[in-house]
């Protein structure tokens, strides 16, 4: 039988310790010597230490060194890294139950980078994964060794420019009264200097790698028949993971005396018309779209605000002369060139008055009143249609139009609803003239 000799030393013939045990740490040699293992031998219980107990939990706080089995079964869970780790500090998670693509798995690396990136935080959500990490140092960070299958656990957000525009609304229409314009769609853009309403462009969005985003194309409103408000546009967005819903409002119709003398508000307000009292412009939506104009009457003559654009309010009529002109569109050039997008529609003018100016820029109705025809909203522009002539229906609005720009590198060319895609210099645009989708 062997025997067993228990000591806490062992030293060398001159008395040095070649093997201390203190403190549970058993140190082999000393500062400079050089320790020989022979050949075929091996050290037994190094490596990683896998746990017994089966995390099952919606938290765990993993330890370096350690392997841990999780089962998802019941919950998606959130595995926090170490706030500190050394270089070679190994961590192992496994598939326990193969339920990760059901009931995902985060990793929160806790301030540390993760393949040199410290958000968003990586999800392991294939079946039966499992995954291996080691820490390599401040600049990369941890680095999966093992990842079954491989993929990059932190994907970046892929930086994509927007422009949403709803549909214009429709002008309303009066038999011998001056009716008010359509107000446009409201309008939203991260490119450029300027959004809709005055206010400054937007922030641009991430697109999760893998995700879909789905498209809303506004109509405009419909015309109106005789002795009516005109009707409201329709809202345009774009929604997806990872970024909050982009909605524009669709613009606000032109009112008519019976239907109210104020203009209905929306992205642009509508314009305003008169049956004595004056009556007054719709509002706009902040950083979207402005006011409608301001009636005005006088003897004789009944005269209608413009709709308000989205550079400008729609003009309050001060005149005997003409209605209020739609208020201007904002150039936009996401697509690499300079387009106007939503001006509001004319304001009307009896049967008495001459034809009111078109409005500037307007990509709307353009002018409009008593005795115009055909002033509708331009089609994806978001205009608003102009009032209506005397004996016949009112003008539409212009249906909305969504696009995205993105680096051509990251175009994956999924989409539906069949946008127009164009290029300018690096990057890919996608016009949607219709609703749709686009998977990053």
């Amino acid at each position: 039988m062997a025997s067993i000799i228990k000591v806490d030393t062992i030293q060398d013939q001159d008395g040095n310790n070649i093997i201390n045990e203190n403190a549970n740490t058993i140190t082999i040699g000393k500062s400079g010597d050089t320790v020989q293992v022979a050949a075929g031998a091996e050290f037994v219980g190094g490596g990683t230490q896998w746990q017994s107990t089966i995390v099952t939990g919606t938290t765990l706080s993993a330890v370096a060194g350690n392997g841990y089995w999780i089962d998802t079964t019941s919950n998606a869970c959130t595995v926090t890294l170490p706030a500190s780790a050394s270089v070679g500090d190994t961590i192992e998670f496994a598939d326990y139950a193969r339920t990760w693509q059901t009931n995902n798995v985060t990793v929160n690396p806790n301030s540390l980078n993760y393949q040199g990136n410290t958000s968003p935080n990586p999800t392991l959500s294939t079946q039966g994964q499992h995954l291996k990490i080691v820490y390599s140092g401040a600049t990369q960070g941890w680095i999966p060794t093992n990842d079954d299958p491989v993929a990059l656990g932190t994907p970046q957000p892929i930086t994509a420019d927007f422009l949403v525009v709803a549909g214009g609304a429709s002008g309303g229409r009066g038999n011998v009264a001056g009716a008010g314009g359509g107000g446009a769609g409201g309008l939203r853009t991260s490119y450029g200097a300027s959004s809709g309403g005055g206010s400054s462009n937007e922030t641009s969005i991430g697109l999760t790698p893998g995700e879909t985003y789905t498209i809303t194309v506004g109509a405009g409103g419909s015309s109106a028949p005789d002795t009516s408000d005109g009707n409201n546009g329709n809202d345009s967005s774009l929604s997806g993971t990872g970024i909050t819903t982009i909605t524009s409002t669709g613009g606000g119709s032109g009112s008519w005396i019976v239907g109210g003398l104020d203009g209905n508000a929306g992205g642009c307000g509508g314009g305003a018309t008169t049956n004595g009292p004056q009556g007054y412009g719709g509002s706009g939506t902040a950083n979207q779209g402005f006011d409608g104009g301001d009636s005005f009457n006088s003897p004789g003559y009944t005269l209608g605000g413009g709709g308000g654009g989205t550079a400008q309010a729609g003009q309050s009529v001060s005149s005997t002369n003409y209605g209020g002109d739609g208020g201007d569109g904002l150039a936009v050039s996401i697509t690499g060139s300079s387009v106007y997008y939503a001006g509001g529609g004319g304001g009307g003018i009896d049967d008495r008055g001459g034809n009111p100016n078109p409005g500037t820029n307007g990509s709307g109705g353009l002018g409009g009143g008593a005795n115009a025809l055909n002033n509708t909203g331009t089609a994806n522009t978001g205009g608003g249609g102009s009032a209506g002539k005397d004996g016949g229906s009112s003008n539409a609005g212009g249906s909305g139009i969504v696009i995205l720009r993105l680096p051509t590198a990251d175009y994956t060319g999924t989409t539906t609803g069949s946008p127009t895609v164009t290029t300018d210099g690096t990057d890919t645009i996608l016009t949607f003239n219709a609703s749709g989708s686009y998977t990053a």
